[in-house]
């Protein structure tokens, strides 16, 4: 018995499907739903979301935002979220260079938290989508 996912971010829904299970990155560590799970509602972290329907898994790159988990249904609602073949790695290794330059040159606290946060996004976007590169292999 599969349960319900939606994927919602504020341009898109990025899924509505039955899936057997969900592993997400949260705040607290990451955690795996299966059809069935107890009521949850977590903040999600940047990191490395897959989705397993059958005996297929497939990544996401997620950035932040919230997951409730309540009667064999899964809404996630994300601040940013991408299919790992669906990420432009050119954009995504642009985006690390230019937070990492931001890191070099930095004024203040702010800038240092605000750049640490797009370097670590950047840099889970191009970890994801290596793994479509090597299932290519």
């Amino acid at each position: 018995m599969p349960m319900q996912l939606e994927i919602v971010t504020a341009e898109r829904v990025v899924l509505s499907e039955e899936v057997d299970a969900l592993y997400a990155p949260t705040k607290a560590g990451r955690v795996g739903i299966l059809p069935r799970h107890s009521a949850l509602l977590t903040i999600l972290d940047v990191g490395e979301m897959d989705i397993v329907k059958g005996n297929e898994r497939t990544p996401y790159a997620i950035a932040g935002g919230f997951m409730e988990v309540l009667n064999n249904r899964v809404t996630i609602l994300a601040d940013s979220v991408e299919r790992a073949d669906e990420i432009d790695e050119t954009r995504a290794e642009r985006a690390r260079a230019a937070a990492e330059e931001a890191l070099r040159n930095r004024e203040s606290n702010i800038d240092l938290a605000q750049a640490e946060g797009e370097l670590r996004r950047a840099m889970n976007r191009l970890r994801i989508s290596q793994i479509k590169n090597i299932r290519r292999s």
